[in-house]
């Protein structure tokens, strides 16, 4: 159940940076977006568990030389692997560019933050 709360608030995360210019959603009916949403809500959290541990591995001195600052910078290329892995599976989710990219995952980590901090004060049994 966790896992399929996890993906609707980041669906819903990433419906809101769909507000900036260069990331486009595509055209459909309501339900095909939707889906859309959750299908790029999947690709992001498995590109987010696999690759983002990898690169943060790999590339850990750069994180100590840039104060962590270059994490910005690879949650931004982690949103375009996501937009590139939906185009490769057909689904209407574009991420035009470097910019878009670097304001969209921040945008989907602020809300989702968000997001994640309400479910989490509503299901509180305290």
């Amino acid at each position: 159940m966790g896992i399929l709360v996890h993906v609707l608030l980041t669906a819903v995360a990433v419906w809101v940076s769909t507000a900036l210019p260069g990331i486009d959603l595509g055209e459909g009916s309501t339900g095909s977006r939707i889906l859309t949403l959750l299908g790029v809500a999947v690709i992001f959290g498995l590109v987010n568990a696999v690759v983002k541990p990898l690169v943060k591995f790999f590339g850990c001195l750069f994180y100590l030389l840039t104060l962590g600052l270059i994490g910005l910078v690879v949650n931004a290329l982690l949103f375009m692997l996501t937009g590139w892995l939906a185009e490769q599976l057909d689904l209407p989710f574009r991420v035009d560019g470097f910019w878009p990219a670097f304001w969209g995952a921040i945008i989907v980590a602020l809300a989702g933050w968000l997001l994640n901090v309400v479910y989490d004060k509503v299901t509180d049994k305290d």
